[in-house]
């Protein structure tokens, strides 16, 4: 009896200390599990390798766009260019947080999400808001609408190259913020082009519901970042496990081109052949095919994101309709320094730097571009703080866990 009382008070002991007190090397146990992530509208790109250097037609760069091999991790991309539609959930989102803090009676969906009854304050004379709407010579017509001058949102990265190659540094001074505006540009259906009628879709583009399914345009390259981090903040708000480290961002220029070319190592075009038309004379892309005939490919603007096959990962319009922010900084001569190992060039232009350093990569060409721009390894650059109608964007996510040999 004494002996089977000892054994008891040994196990209450035992288990009092933790199923790890047993001298055995096991690891921290009751570790969160790790299946994988599979975001919304997202396809997986696998690792693999690509050639990079000058184009067939890229005579010019011949001999700073040095040929090369390297090596791309992983990582998943939006099957589209970021719509109207989905832009707008982040453009909703920014208005109600300014809402949110001018308001104390919020109410909720049937989701639990908080959110204001924007009827009630735009049909009827209440004035809670009203600093959010314009006011006497601003107003148009008699209407009540958003001020959009007042849709700023602040924004965070870190600088891991810095806190890599600098020591005894506060970890403050390498978080980064920047504060920018995030209602898209509608003007630039106007600004881009001269002596050219373009005021409806100045009017419509961004809002109608015709354009829903469209790629957002008049987004420079910092409102994109503050997209990806909100959309990364969006995505962990609601993820029960609460372990993706990984952040939703721009491609790199070499993600994107990888991405692009579908598999097919070399191929000219993301549908893999070295022509433009089909062989029944169909065009194969949006974009500008002749001197002023720029309906001819079926769509005289933008057309649907989702408009044309896709390559063979699953990508749509990767050549044509929006070129595409990258995270890359441009640099005529990057393919003779970079690594060839997930190369990447980065640079946070600040206001008060030179111009030359405030160009970013942009890939793919777009609905106003001739079909040398639609090419796979076409190089462009814009300057970061610039909109465009012709310019969107997309966003990636590094693949974290298994190898590729996992989906075999």
């Amino acid at each position: 009896m004494k002996a089977i009382t000892v054994l008891a008070v040994f196990i209450v002991l035992l288990s009092s200390c933790g199923t790890q007190q047993n001298g055995q090397l096991i690891g921290v146990l009751e570790r969160p599990t790790w299946k994988g992530i599979n975001p919304y509208g997202m396809v997986y790109i696998p690792s693999g390798t690509l050639h990079i250097g000058p184009n067939d037609q890229d005579i010019t760069s011949t001999f700073i766009q040095r040929p090369k091999s390297i090596s791309i991790q992983g990582f998943y991309m939006d099957d589209t260019e970021i719509t109207n539609n989905e832009y707008r959930q982040f453009v909703n989102w920014v208005r109600d947080s300014i809402a949110h803090t001018l308001l104390g009676n919020l109410y909720e969906d049937e989701y639990g999400n908080e959110l204001v009854d924007w009827s009630y304050y735009i049909d009827w004379s209440d004035e809670t808001l009203e600093e959010m709407f314009y006011q006497g010579d601003d107003q148009f017509s008699g209407k009540k609408e958003m001020d959009v001058s007042q849709m700023n949102y602040e924004y965070e990265w870190l600088d891991w190259q810095a806190a890599a190659h600098k020591k005894n540094v506060s970890r403050g001074s390498l978080i980064k913020r920047n504060t920018v505006n995030i209602y898209p540009d509608t003007l630039v259906w106007v600004r881009d082009f001269a002596y050219s009628y373009n005021e409806p879709y100045t009017r419509n583009y961004f809002w109608h519901p015709a354009f829903d399914d469209y790629p957002v345009v008049g987004i420079d390259w910092e409102t994109a970042n503050a997209f990806t981090y909100w959309r990364t903040k969006l995505w962990n708000a609601y993820q029960a496990n609460g372990v993706n480290t990984e952040e939703f961002r721009l491609p790199t220029e070499h993600e994107w081109e990888y991405a692009a070319r579908g598999g097919h190592d070399l191929a000219p075009y993301p549908w893999g052949g070295p022509y433009i038309r089909n062989t029944k004379g169909c065009l194969l892309a949006n974009f500008k095919p002749g001197r002023g005939n720029y309906p001819e490919d079926g769509g005289q603007y933008t057309v649907k994101a989702d408009a044309y096959f896709p390559n063979d990962y699953g990508l749509y319009n990767m050549s044509g309709n929006v070129a595409e922010w990258t995270s890359t900084a441009y640099h005529e001569n990057a393919y003779s320094f970079l690594h060839d190992l997930n190369p990447d060039l980065r640079y946070d232009a600040t206001e008060n730097d030179s111009e030359a350093q405030k160009r970013k990569t942009i890939r793919g060409g777009s609905w106003k571009d001739i079909a040398y721009f639609l090419q796979n390894g076409t190089r462009h650059w814009e300057y970061q703080d610039t909109t465009k109608s012709y310019i969107g964007f997309r966003c990636a996510l590094t693949f974290l866990g298994r190898s590729v040999n996992d989906f075999n």
